[in-house]
């Protein structure tokens, strides 16, 4: 007998804990044991200003809701920027509505207008639309990232640097307003779908991500372009959003920043690319400082607390805001408070057209 309960121990055992090893990645959830200090802001040292919102509703409702999450967060501006469609009328009546809700508080930008690409006279009549919206209140020009990757006329796609839109970019060099352009997405969403790429778990999770199986052109192919059209228009001031997806190469951004002049960058969806290089991240926006801006993208009110943990505390091993933007933690980079100040508002006051001043520290 003894005999025999020993030879089924092990096989006992295997039996226990046979769901604990076929437990999946999604379902793994350590709780980590590690003790330290752990800062947990949910308002940011000094006051902001967000460049990367996207807020189509502008109801009074709305507004209301806005202004009371911004006065939580010490969020002294938004910049509204839709994602597309966001022309014309749309632009005047949210101009309106957000400035008479709420003054000094809300800003807006515009969108191209992208009907009837193929009519010889497009760049003309876009052109022209680009200067309405900025006669009616417009501070800057957004950009989102189908523009290359699906926007597309009877001869294929339209690549980044297409030469019809060069009158829209001249008129943003006219009046000195930005443009916040988002080409792309992460390297990791268009290499292949394996055990060695990072992105694995976002690829199983949100498969229309999978740009390896439904494009025909890669990611080197979009930045490329994105980078020619930087240097082909060096009076128009581009603001690179994302980090220009490059979070994962600070080197290479780096010497993109040194070479282009009138490149800056926002770092909306990369706090698990920064996070987890806090040294190097620290050390880029020490010298970058006069480049960088605050953006955050997707609005969720408790997502901003991750960023004033990273960017102002030396915490160490926190969560990420989506486990699928990679698999590890985060290390604040801890930030002087000159280079904050810089991040926050500085720079974007000096860069947008007409922002209001008051209520940023000098």
């Amino acid at each position: 007998m003894r005999r025999f309960l020993l030879a089924t121990l092990p096989l006992l055992a295997a039996a226990v804990l046979a769901p604990a090893q076929t437990m999946s990645i999604e379902e793994f959830e350590p709780k980590s044991t590690l003790r330290g200090p752990a800062h947990k802001p949910t308002r940011a040292k000094f006051p902001f200003i967000d460049v990367h919102n996207h807020q189509r509703d502008v109801s009074p409702a709305k507004l209301t809701q806005l202004i009371k999450d911004m006065d939580s967060l010490n969020m002294g501006l938004l910049i509204n920027s839709p994602v597309s469609r966001g022309h014309g009328k749309w632009v005047a009546d949210a101009v309106t509505a957000m400035k008479g809700h709420a003054p000094g508080r809300f800003a807006v930008m515009t969108n191209l207008d992208e009907s009837n690409l193929e009519d010889p006279n497009y760049p003309a009549r876009a052109a022209a639309q680009l200067e309405a919206d900025i006669q009616a209140g417009a501070i800057g020009l957004k950009i989102w990232k189908h523009f290359g990757m699906t926007l597309s006329d009877s001869q294929g796609r339209i690549k980044v640097d297409d030469p019809r839109f060069d009158p829209v970019w001249a008129v943003c060099a006219k009046h000195k307003i930005p443009v916040l352009i988002h080409t792309a997405d992460p390297w990791g969403l268009f290499q292949p779908m394996d055990k060695h790429n990072e992105r694995w778990l976002e690829l199983k999770l949100q498969v229309r991500r999978n740009q390896s199986q439904q494009t025909a052109f890669t990611w080197e192919e979009l930045i490329e372009e994105q980078h020619r059209l930087f240097a082909k228009h060096p009076q128009t001031t581009f603001i690179n959003a994302h980090l220009g997806w490059l979070g994962h190469d600070l080197g290479r951004l780096g010497e993109l920043l040194d070479r282009l002049p009138n490149v800056y960058a926002e770092i909306g969806a990369v706090t698990s690319e920064l996070g987890r290089q806090p040294r190097a991240a620290h050390r880029f926006f020490v010298k970058y400082q006069d480049r960088i801006l605050f953006g955050k993208d997707a609005y969720n009110v408790s997502e901003y607390h991750v960023y004033f943990r990273l960017l102002e505390t030396e915490d160490e091993h926190f969560d990420p805001i989506r486990k699928y933007h990679g698999i590890w933690k985060l290390y604040g980079l801890a930030l002087p408070d000159d280079v904050l100040k810089k991040l926050y508002y500085k720079n974007a006051l000096r860069i947008f057209p007409g922002l209001p001043a008051d209520g940023f520290p000098q």
